[in-house]
């Protein structure tokens, strides 16, 4: 059994190869394209993890996508109408690009694979699409050494979920529970790196560098205004003070106003304030 798997145009595009069951190889695309969080198709990153197994496209058994586009355009025209008429700009934006291209990912996917494979559609493997989580959970638990393990998987956000737990036993992962959107630790996470002046998606790291050099001076006004954490480790967000839902930035003046000034400009001047934010929110 030959297993394709593929990540792409959101950020960090990638592929990996699974035969009878091992890895044998996984590559990110920027490191051939040499572009940063190359989003593109991986078409570097499949070509050399195919090398990697001495096989071709036509002869693998499955291709697996990590995503399920549809769910996620169900929870963005859920999340739209339920806070309407907020976010209609955030929405015009949004919208003409799934209409256009990621309602059709399953059409596009193939194209790119016909060119890479030389051949038709047609003589392409199966196409599958796994949810985000569950692709999280398998990538932690299947390479492991256990043959039963929780496995807790925390990120942005997938179709719906942001925080899931999973039991893996064998070959088998069972969702346990799972947190939903817009409630995120991630996003959590990431606005703080647009506040602090860095690329969501990209500047998480430079938080993280930041954290050691600041003190823990704003976790009483996380915990008391942003973040509601239950006695069993669940919480969910004061949404009163994010925008990421309904709009084009992650936070709002609500935000600003709690933390005493705007996010710093990209590029600006790092400060003592920024160093002790990271400092806390890294914690």
């Amino acid at each position: 059994m030959q297993i394709l798997g593929i990540s792409a145009y959101y950020h960090d595009s990638a592929a990996a190869m699974v035969v009878h069951g091992e890895i044998v190889a996984a590559a990110q695309e920027e490191r051939f394209s040499r572009r940063k969080h190359d989003a593109g198709f991986p078409t570097g990153a499949i070509a050399y993890c195919l090398k990697q197994a001495g096989t071709k496209l036509q002869h693998v058994d499955q291709i697996v996508f990590y995503d399920k586009p549809l769910v996620k355009f169900e929870r963005l025209l859920e999340t739209y109408l339920a806070y309407a008429p907020k976010g209609f700009s955030s929405f015009i934006t949004a919208m003409p690009i799934w209409l256009k291209e990621k309602l059709y990912l399953k059409t596009l996917l193939k194209k790119e694979l016909a060119l890479l494979g030389e051949c038709k559609t047609s003589q392409l493997p199966p196409l599958l699409f796994t949810s985000h989580h569950q692709a999280h959970a398998a990538a932690a638990f299947f390479p492991s050494p256990f043959e039963r393990a929780a496995v807790l998987c925390l990120d942005g956000v997938g179709e719906w979920a942001t925080t899931s737990v999973w039991m893996g036993e064998g070959n088998q992962l069972t969702p346990k529970w799972e947190i939903d959107f817009p409630h995120s630790l991630g996003l959590l996470y990431s606005a703080f790196t647009y506040y602090t002046g860095f690329k969501v998606n990209s500047g998480e790291y430079k938080l993280m560098g930041l954290a050691p050099y600041g003190e823990p001076k704003y976790v009483d006004q996380i915990l008391n205004h942003l973040l509601d954490l239950k006695e069993d480790g669940t919480f969910r967000l004061n949404m009163d003070y994010f925008n990421y839902a309904v709009g084009l930035t992650m936070t709002n003046h609500k935000f600003n106003n709690l933390f005493g000034e705007p996010p710093r400009k990209a590029e600006g001047k790092i400060t003592q304030r920024e160093n002790e934010q990271t400092q806390t929110t890294s914690n």
